[in-house]
């Protein structure tokens, strides 16, 4: 799942690619009976409204709050898009094909089949195998789209309104790690939340901390060596501090480094990110520990159902 750097990467990639463009048309072929009733695109009947909501909207701005998407458009609506285990938005030139024989002509109206198949023109590396499941498609002003790439299908899209992103959409979604004002007492303040919790499933936890997952959890216990079962009660402030230092370092590298494409993360460019390139521990199993001195090998354990990476020698566990 895209984690704080590839939501923060798409986000602000997205921002200043959109930003001042204008939505002309919506396609989507998401449909499903579990969805029925929801305020998710996912449900045919939503999806007339929110196409209604957003046609002709400029876009004002996209950021990103958590692991969240937020598109700003004219009025007061927000569209929110969760890209959650393999969903990545993109930004280019495509063609839809299908059975249809009118295509050609791209009215609004061939935009209402559900049964198209989008052809990635330009740029080039929006042609990765890894993009060829698009399932959600905004057509705008500057005769590009805005792709939406989601193999498994589990993408949240909806739209709410300008307030609730601010703060009642979010309000049980923890603080932001990388704002200057999160210091290590607040962070301390937040461990306090689930005191009995195992280290590794806590920093996980979105409403202790957002936007942290599998893979930066991994890297930053690494880096502090502290053990992922370690009890959230159980840390000294000094470790503390370590956790927060690493947590904000090892972020804003994932940030520098364009993301993590390990798996199927891409910009919205196409482009992979860089920072799988650089872990210490997280998919090395078996492999020596890479911390100067240290003889351990990195190991894998299961902890609460979530996999853990960590060196055997130095992440030690402490009763």
């Amino acid at each position: 799942m895209p984690e704080l750097p590839e939501v923060e990467t798409t986000a602000s990639m997205l921002n200043k690619l959109v930003k001042g463009k204008q939505i002309l048309d919506v396609w989507t072929d998401y449909n499903s009976s579990y969805y029925k009733g929801k305020n998710n695109i996912k449900n045919p009947e939503f999806f007339k409204k929110f196409k209604k909501e957003v046609l002709n909207k400029k876009i004002i701005c996209v950021w990103r709050r958590a692991k969240n998407v937020l598109i700003d458009i004219e009025g007061e609506k927000t569209i929110l898009i969760h890209m959650k285990m393999t969903g990545h938005l993109l930004y280019g030139t495509y063609k839809p094909v299908g059975k249809r024989s009118d295509l050609k002509n791209l009215k609004r109206s061939v935009l209402e089949e559900t049964d198209l198949q989008w052809i990635p023109i330009e740029p080039e590396t929006l042609k990765d195998p890894f993009s060829r499941f698009i399932h959600l498609v905004f057509e705008l002003s500057d005769s590009k789209h805005i792709a939406f790439s989601d193999m498994r299908k589990f993408a949240t899209v909806t739209l709410i309104s300008d307030k609730e992103a601010l703060s009642k959409h979010f309000e049980k979604i923890g603080p932001e790690p990388l704002e200057k004002e999160f210091d290590w007492r607040a962070l301390r303040a937040r461990l306090v939340l689930r005191p009995n919790g195992k280290i590794k499933t806590v920093l996980m936890d979105h409403f202790v901390l957002a936007g942290i997952g599998n893979i930066y959890s991994d890297e930053i216990l690494w880096a502090s060596k502290i053990h992922p079962e370690r009890k959230a009660s159980s840390l000294s402030d000094a470790e503390i501090k370590e956790i927060l230092k690493w947590i904000k370092k090892l972020l804003s590298k994932g940030i520098d480094f364009g993301g993590d494409s390990m798996s199927d993360y891409r910009n919205p460019l196409g482009e992979k990110g860089d920072f799988q390139n650089h872990h210490n521990a997280y998919k090395r199993t078996g492999k020596p520990c890479l911390r100067k001195g240290c003889k351990g090998k990195i190991i894998r354990k299961i902890v609460n159902q979530r996999s853990a990476h960590f060196c055997n020698t130095c992440q030690k566990l402490y009763s």
